[in-house]
């Protein structure tokens, strides 16, 4: 099978498809996760879709055509301009361990923008110095739910509750990475910024009597710097391959925060809009900071010297038990989660180019650990990927302009919560799809 040509106007076409999707997606359907009521809300998946196939191991991840989020130091490694763009929908299920029935949701969201260039001097790479940067744009958690609770209240009245939340987290970043022969460092910094709509709307339900609904809402925002700092040192193994063990870490932040708060009764209109009757309560524009905790990660990753085999482990701690949002503490806990994955390129450097899928790398990997999340008990957090990079551009315009795309695939099964300690278990499934570009987009062209 020949490797199809792909030109500058049908990469726009996909790229331009899949925003397209993306947004269609997100307008028609909505995630409706009752646990992203609590601390920063549902943690998106933080690396791109690389290393999300491979379980998440990012620590010790180096490479020359791929953007490592976690660890800046890797940037030391990217040879060419590289322009990184993916999205993910999820089908997600929930399953009250109590009662029968379960619920079930479908989402699409964008999942990061992320641009990187190396910026070494011929200079500086005679004398083994590599220099990388990147800037992009991803979230970093969701809020979306929605649930419905009818209960009677014994000697008053049958009560109606919803409890409604929209928001979350997003990230701009600006990132560099030095590599000095073996040794790599890097730093990430940049800005991160949210918003959250809470609210709690009661309806008394009564045949004689009429009582005005009330509603309790809290709208905050916030925003803030943040730094993050990884090493990588990478060991030659002879004739056998490298090895790279790294280590990074998110130090802790705090983001300035104003939120507004009411307390109302009100009533529905003929479109189901609230309409305001009477403000008991009213606080604006409220000063104050929501502190993020710090992350630290620790992995190796070891690749053969055919370049055919690629495996890697992390693991990775976070003290959520320093959160706080105007100084108060919330239902979270200090979390860990453990990865590991494998890449697998059958191509070597005399295999044929007509065989498209020996060119394709394989990726598989598992993660698993404590949610961050903890309210009655402690629930796991677990999954399984696969994923795939196809080629999209011919080999002939690859050795000519030394250009070349990628679609990035994968595909993640996983779930929160379990039979034995939670009384609502989350199945998670998404699909991950990408475009990466690799190009020679800044070098001056010389003619003899």
């Amino acid at each position: 099978m020949h490797l199809a040509k792909l030109t500058t106007d049908g990469l726009k076409r996909i790229s331009g498809l899949l925003f397209a999707i993306l947004l269609y997606t997100h307008s028609s359907a909505q995630e409706n996760s009752p646990y992203s009521r609590f601390g920063i809300g549902d943690l998106t998946p933080n690396q791109n879709i690389v290393n999300r196939t491979m379980g998440g191991i990012s620590a010790g991840y180096a490479s020359y055509s791929s953007l490592n989020f976690l660890n800046p130091a890797s940037l030391g490694a990217i040879s060419n301009t590289i322009f990184d763009l993916g999205g993910e929908v999820d089908f997600r299920s929930l399953r009250n361990t109590q009662v029968p029935g379960k619920s079930t949701s479908t989402n699409a969201v964008f999942s990061y923008l992320q641009v990187g260039f190396p910026i070494a001097t011929a200079k500086m790479k005679r004398k083994g110095i590599f220099w990388g940067l990147s800037f992009g744009l991803r979230p970093i958690s969701k809020i979306n739910y929605k649930i419905e609770k009818n209960e009677r209240l014994s000697g008053i009245d049958s009560l109606n509750t919803l409890f409604e939340g929209s928001g979350g987290l997003n990230q701009a970043n600006i990132s560099t990475g030095v590599r000095i022969k073996n040794f790599s460092l890097g730093i990430s910094t940049g800005y991160n910024f949210g918003n959250k709509d809470y609210s709690t709307r009661l309806n008394f339900l009564n045949d004689s009597v009429i009582y005005y609904k009330s509603n309790s809402e809290t709208k905050a925002s916030y925003g803030g710097v943040f730094l993050n700092i990884g090493v990588q040192y990478m060991f030659e193994t002879g004739n056998k391959g490298k090895l790279i063990v790294g280590a990074y870490t998110n130090l802790q932040q705090s983001l300035n925060a104003k939120q507004n708060h009411i307390d109302e009764t009100f009533t529905y209109d003929g479109n189901g809009a609230v309409l305001n009757i009477d403000t008991v309560a009213f606080q604006n524009d409220e000063k104050g900071t929501v502190k993020l905790p710090s992350t630290y990660g620790i992995g190796f990753t070891y690749q053969d010297k055919n370049n055919h085999w690629l495996v890697g482990a992390d693991m990775e701690f976070s003290n959520w038990s320093k959160y706080r949002y105007y100084n108060q503490a919330d239902a979270v806990q200090n979390s860990w989660t453990i990865k590991a994955g494998a890449e697998y390129l059958p191509a070597s450097a005399t295999t044929s180019s007509s065989k498209y899928w020996s060119f394709v790398r394989y990726r598989a990997g598992l993660y698993y650990g404590p949610d961050y999340i903890k309210l009655d008990k402690s629930r796991s957090n677990y999954g399984a990927t696969l994923g795939a990079s196809l080629p999209l551009t011919s080999f002939r315009q690859r050795n000519i302009a030394g250009e070349y795309v990628l679609l990035n695939t994968g595909i993640e099964v996983g779930g929160r919560g379990s039979k034995q300690n939670s009384t609502v278990r989350e199945s998670i499934m998404r699909f991950n799809v990408g475009i990466s570009m690799n190009g020679a987009w800044f070098f001056k062209r010389k003619y003899d």
